[in-house]
């Protein structure tokens, strides 16, 4: 079970909610859940590493990260903008490794509702 602990002020707005929920699927494993709140033509440009392009890659690389459970999420900020959104924090994996990251997204709409691209820088700690 991964453990989550986040900033109270993520629940304000729509978007910000969102985001947490995004987050916490991601340190989940929760593919469906994922798949189904991007668009088609999603891209994740994870810096310095690779930059994905399309769901069906991004379905791939997802079930490939589910090979190392993450066991604690700590989710510092979260912060939305019209179409662009924010949160970075520190992932703690079931290996034992830390990761610091930041991840800002770019949505379809200023509704929020499905993710069309992401930037991620990730370190680990």
């Amino acid at each position: 079970m991964t453990k989550i602990i986040s900033s109270p002020n993520c629940g304000n707005s729509p978007k910000m909610k969102f985001i947490k929920q995004f987050n916490i699927a991601f340190a989940k494993g929760d593919v469906t859940f994922l798949m189904g709140n991007v668009t088609d033509d999603i891209v994740w440009n994870i810096i310095g590493d690779k930059k994905i392009e399309g769901i069906d890659i991004f379905r791939e690389e997802l079930e490939k990260m589910q090979a190392v459970k993450t066991t604690e999420l700590i989710l510092d900020q979260i912060l939305s903008h019209g179409k662009e959104g924010a949160a970075n924090g520190v992932m703690t994996m079931e290996n034992g490794k830390h990761y610091a990251f930041s991840d800002f997204y770019v949505f379809q709409s200023t509704k929020g509702e499905m993710i069309k691209a992401i930037t991620s820088y990730c370190l680990e700690v």
